[in-house]
């Protein structure tokens, strides 16, 4: 299980045989004020983005690598030589791999209201940020932000760049919703798109599972009603984040990894007695949750609930002004954003491709092999990027 808990804590990858990138230094963009799509001006907007690769001499070699619910931007290197890991998709970002930086300047952006607040790497406006109004943290006055708010941010750092086109957007989980709606707000400017286990709409069935990750939160006493001092983290946020970590994974890699009921005679004899696979789940979770923000999960599950292309009352409509060539790369065994999701998003560009990818050695791990095993799909990618 320990792969399990440094791919949810630290963006754990299997590392390619290509060359690695030299170390990455995170960048801080600034906006003296952004307007939400929910009308809110914000000011003072910070965002902390990364890159790799250079960018060419009439920009043109941009891809965008947009982050998944509980990452940030880093998806490949490492910030130092005695980092654990690298970022997340190392696996695919790099000298000769799939995403090949000697080809291509890839950047990445951290969302706003990252959950990682209170990572040294992460730099990010949020619930835990300051309210250059008040001196103090925004908690709940923080306006409700979209995928669309997120897209804005990173269409105003390109712009800053000066990159005008973008060769590709990819982006797993949450990240295909902000590369989606990246072809639907500003289709001139997308050439190919990548969604990688992910969806255009967010169904009723969906939004509610993604409740369940906020509930621990919100029926927790010690959250104060998001007034809680950012130093003592509600203990419900370790429950939310056992949740995101089962809901990822499919039984068949849960079961391998977590010891049966029957293995513990305790349970047998005492109502109190707690299951071993749940404690285990749970001190996972402890271990994550002090480098994020409760308030923030909350903010990015609801921006998850509202997500459909295009934010309006019509997402196979809002598709439908897609021009970037797309490649759909759903997990065969992923019970949270379906293969079926997948499909039915899919048909509303029928000139898309559509590839799933299965999980190692015939073991699935749902959602999670979309991170943990993108490898498989490196060549198909490449040859994608390349054409």
């Amino acid at each position: 299980m320990k792969w399990l808990v440094a791919l949810f804590c630290t963006g754990l990858s299997v590392l390619a045989t290509a060359a690695e990138l030299p170390l990455v230094q995170k960048q801080q963009f600034d906006l003296a004020e952004f307007s939400t799509q929910s009308g809110v001006q914000l000011k003072q907007v910070k965002v902390g983005w990364e890159a790799y690769g250079t960018l060419n001499a009439d920009k043109s070699n941009a891809i965008l690598i947009t982050h998944y619910f509980s990452g940030s931007s880093h998806a490949a290197g490492k910030y130092r030589s005695t980092d654990a890991a690298p970022g997340y998709w190392d696996a695919i970002i790099g000298p000769g791999k799939a995403i090949d930086t000697n080809k291509f300047y890839v950047l990445s952006v951290d969302s706003l209201a990252n959950i990682n607040a209170f990572s040294p790497d992460v730099i990010t406006t949020g619930p835990a940020s300051i309210n250059p109004a008040t001196g103090k943290p925004y908690g709940l006055s923080f306006p409700v932000v979209t995928i669309t708010d997120f897209v804005e941010v990173q269409r105003a750092l390109l712009d800053t760049l000066g990159i005008k086109k973008l060769h590709a957007v990819i982006g797993p989980s949450m990240g295909s919703f902000q590369a989606i709606e990246w072809t639907v707000r500003y289709p001139e400017r997308v050439q190919r798109l990548v969604p990688v286990i992910g969806t255009a709409y967010i169904d009723a069935y969906s939004a509610v599972r993604l409740e369940r990750w906020a509930q621990p939160i919100k029926q927790d006493p010690s959250w104060q009603q998001g007034q809680y001092p950012l130093n003592q983290q509600p203990a419900g946020l370790a429950l939310a984040l056992a949740y995101v970590i089962q809901d990822a994974l499919h039984p068949q890699g849960f079961n391998q990894s977590y010891p049966a009921p029957a293995q513990d005679s305790a349970i047998h004899h005492s109502i109190k007695a707690e299951l071993p696979a749940f404690s285990q789940l749970l001190s996972a979770a402890k271990g994550r949750s002090a480098q994020m923000d409760a308030n923030s999960l909350l903010y990015l599950v609801r921006a998850s609930q509202l997500w459909r292309a295009g934010m309006g009352d019509n997402w196979p409509q809002a598709l439908a002004q897609v021009k970037a060539k797309t490649l759909w790369l759903p997990a065969t065994g992923d019970l949270l954003l379906t293969p079926a999701m997948a499909q039915a998003s899919q048909q509303q560009l029928p000139s898309s491709r559509y590839q799933e990818i299965a999980g190692k050695k015939g073991v699935s791990n749902g959602h999670y092999d979309g991170l943990s095993n993108i490898q498989s799909v490196s060549q198909l990618l490449s040859d994608f990027l390349s054409h």
